[in-house]
């Protein structure tokens, strides 16, 4: 019997060899084959990878034409934290077969894959927004830790980048981070917006926060970065773009990024690799918040092989907890000065240096609020933002506008967002 398991392609592409791999990737790969042989060996039952498209888009297409089709193959998905509500009617609710290890799962993760009381996935490779910075330029300017606001961050930023500058580095910047008009933008301003005080975009009650003096203030604070301590063509870099100017080029001296994800895209020998230290993202009035991604394993309802599906389901969450603790002795950086992670990222710090008082709170983004209608949320939610960081539009004007556009969306009420989160 064989199970089918369509997986995001920059983990297994069956039109890449592992000699066409980084060093990291190859070798996860390669761990990963191995334990697919060993679930084979323990089962019985064999294991086909489905790669998919590149873009998360096309993914997500693919993946709901071939649940909409009510197509018997794929068995298991590799699901995105922000689609289970976009999808659950076409997964099975897992709660039934994974009751105890639900019980030990933080809840903001669960939280993701539960749809109106259903578990339609499984928490299999969480990873959160973090602050990656440059630990030798910290310490050329005299800085014994990262920043831990945002008012910290600016003002470390645009010393080092001034003198950087002054040494004959003319296009070092101090603050990279992905602006572009995509889903990255709002894992960003989801954060910046919670740091102040402005709420999740729409609240678990389902009531919509944005037009207020918080998230004005915060959109308004990311919009003087622009030209200033992060370059002018920020507001079009994808996550690609800004990590490579700071682990590539080394033009940066922060880079807001994703933890785990990006120890595996660059590994060891990347040329500013070893220099890089990691934490929490800076925080505002209410405190640090980092966005939750990553991905979760769901099955299809349409499956022929439930049971087994299922047990590819356990064994696969068993053994990526396992992988990480292994990796969180080969994926850090080698000296970094400070870890102030998430609970969350528990298993990629090393022992002694989690901070939990500086540790950032996780939040998640509205899609299980909003189920088939987050897609529209969130461009709604994109576009006003963008207009607003390139200076075709005021935050004030934009916060407004938005907050009709999602009350005509979801037709869900407005509300003055919590002091707290």
């Amino acid at each position: 019997m064989t199970v089918t398991f369509l997986d995001p392609p920059w983990l297994h592409d069956s039109n890449t060899s592992t000699s066409g791999l980084s060093g990291s990737l190859r070798e996860r790969r390669l761990i990963l084959d191995a334990a697919f042989q060993e679930f084979t060996q323990r089962t019985g039952i064999r294991v086909k990878h489905l790669p998919t498209p590149e873009s998360p888009q096309d993914q997500l297409a693919l993946i709901r034409n071939l649940l909409q089709k009510g197509a018997v193959t794929p068995d298991v998905y590799d699901l995105d934290v922000i689609w289970p509500g976009i999808l659950s009617e076409y997964l099975i609710d897992l709660k039934p077969y994974f009751t105890s290890e639900l019980r030990s799962e933080a809840p903001e993760m669960l939280a993701s894959y539960t749809v109106q009381g259903k578990v339609v996935g499984i928490p299999y490779r969480p990873y959160a927004g973090v602050l990656f910075y440059r630990t030798d330029l910290l310490r050329k300017y005299g800085y014994d830790r990262p920043p831990r606001t945002w008012d910290e961050l600016e003002k470390m930023a645009f010393r080092i980048q001034k003198g950087e500058r002054a040494k004959g580095e003319k296009d070092f910047w101090g603050f990279v981070w992905p602006g572009a008009a995509a889903e990255g933008l709002v894992c960003n301003a989801l954060e910046w917006q919670v740091d102040e005080g402005g709420g999740r975009i729409i609240e678990d009650n389902g009531k919509i926060s944005v037009n207020n003096p918080a998230t004005i203030r915060a959109w308004e604070r990311a919009t003087r970065w622009v030209g200033w301590i992060s370059p002018p063509s920020v507001t079009s870099y994808q996550e690609l773009d800004a990590g490579n100017i700071f682990w590539i080029s080394g033009r940066a001296a922060f880079f807001r990024g994703w933890a785990t994800n990006e120890f595996l895209r660059n590994p060891p020998g990347v040329p500013f690799r070893d220099k890089a230290g990691v934490t929490s993202v800076p925080g505002g009035k209410t405190g640090r918040a980092d966005t939750l991604g990553g991905f979760g394993l769901g099955v299809s309802r349409w499956s022929a092989h439930r049971p087994e599906a299922i047990k590819l389901v356990e064994f696969l969450t068993h053994r990526e907890a396992q992988l990480e603790a292994v990796q969180s002795h080969s994926e850090i950086p080698s000296r970094p000065e400070a870890y102030e992670l998430p609970t969350i990222l528990k298993a990629y710090t090393r022992p002694g240096n989690q901070d939990e008082e500086l540790a950032g709170k996780i939040v998640v983004r509205p899609s299980s609020i909003t189920g088939k209608k987050y897609d529209d949320v969130a461009q709604a939610y994109i576009r006003a933002l963008h207009s607003v960081l390139t200076r075709e539009s005021k935050a004030p004007e934009a916060a407004a506008a938005l907050e009709k556009k999602l009350v005509e969306i979801t037709g869900f009420e407005t509300e003055t967002p919590p002091k707290e989160f």
